[in-house]
């Protein structure tokens, strides 16, 4: 399914309904906006906690709110008079960020807890929730060798702590406001989003991005080594933006998927030394692998069981991760070189 197809995606909405995003300010959320602006819907309400100038993106027409959403007055706000609310706010970044600021991560529950209850008070048709392959039973992934991990493997519930067991306990929130209260909810499994416009340096950054970083700072500073975290072996699959937004479109808006969490995420498994190795040939440099064991690595292997999507949607993300990793990759170099030129980028907004 291409992106023009997605325009022929059957919504109950019409092009000046009010669509609520939230997390607007960052990477998905951001591109998420761009999206339904590009498709023609004219009004949208972008909310994030981040101060306006601070935003990765902004949309030209759409209305911006800076609010901290864990608080339940900001929520009615945000909420009031939408028609569709996609929450994909939430504290969190790379797996450095996630292993050492779990209480942060947690809390982000205060923002979907605050969030959905506000949109059904306030008649919202549907409501879509960001969810992470982090809700994944870890003792699952304990093999680089890992098979895919399929919807039903979240339980028996072993979730990765802070960051993941948050996302378990919203999707239940989703689940039950549509049993109990008929609130048509939506719930995405994010299997690690990357391309361009997101976090590349600082800390929250993903392995793609800060792969293109050390390449390029590498070929930019002449020391021809990188510093991997682990041993390299570690397995992961990875998804590009546009996959992303066009998935999440296809999710909220199918009714066989009402509050049924359903993994969104590539298939195409690769170890973080291959992702070194795709990188490497897009920079045309080689260079020397150091590896930290002491860094944070994260699970031995995950990847996304696609069966289920496949069936219901007919679809599932497939754009190759070296097509996305290369246009990662030049957008992450101009970021580098607008930086050295004194400019304004992304991870000094953030």
């Amino acid at each position: 399914m291409s992106t023009q197809q997605a325009v022929n995606i059957k919504r109950d909405l019409n092009k000046d309904d009010l669509i609520a995003i939230t997390g607007a300010g960052g990477f998905i959320a951001g591109a998420l906006t761009r999206y339904f602006h590009d498709l023609g819907y004219t009004r949208i309400r972008a909310i994030d906690r981040k101060p306006l100038p601070d935003w990765y993106q902004r949309v030209p027409g759409v209305e911006c709110l800076s609010m901290d959403l864990s608080e339940k007055d900001n929520c009615i706000r945000a909420v009031e008079g939408a028609v569709e609310v996609y929450n994909l706010a939430a504290d969190m970044g790379g797996m450095g960020f996630i292993e050492h600021f779990r209480v942060e991560c947690l809390r982000s529950i205060l923002v979907n807890t605050n969030l959905i209850e506000a949109a059904y008070r306030a008649g919202t048709d549907r409501y879509f929730y960001s969810s992470s392959a982090c809700a994944y039973n870890t003792l699952l992934q304990q093999d680089p060798n890992v098979r895919a991990l399929k919807e039903s493997d979240a339980y028996p519930a072993m979730a990765e702590r802070g960051y993941g067991w948050e996302k378990l306990m919203s999707e239940m929130f989703c689940q039950e406001y549509w049993v109990e209260r008929g609130l048509k909810t939506a719930i995405a499994r994010f299997h690690n989003v990357y391309g361009p416009h997101g976090t590349w340096d600082g800390g929250r950054e993903k392995a793609p991005a800060a792969m293109c970083r050390k390449v390029i700072e590498a070929k930019d500073t002449g020391k021809r080594e990188i510093v991997i975290w682990g041993d390299g072996l570690q397995t992961r699959s990875f998804m590009y933006i546009d996959d992303c937004t066009l998935g999440i479109d296809l999710i909220m808006h199918c009714d066989k998927l009402i509050a049924t969490p359903i993994n969104l995420g590539s298939s195409e498994l690769v170890s973080i030394n291959a992702l070194v190795s795709i990188v490497e040939e897009i920079g045309g440099i080689k260079l020397e692998r150091k590896y930290d064991p002491t860094a944070p690595r994260g699970v031995a292997g995950r990847n996304s069981d696609n069966t289920f999507i496949q069936q219901v949607l007919n679809w599932e993300p497939s754009t190759p991760l070296h097509e996305g990793m290369a246009k990662t990759y030049a957008w992450i170099e101009q970021q580098y070189a607008d930086r050295k030129a004194g400019k304004r980028t992304v991870r000094d907004q953030a």
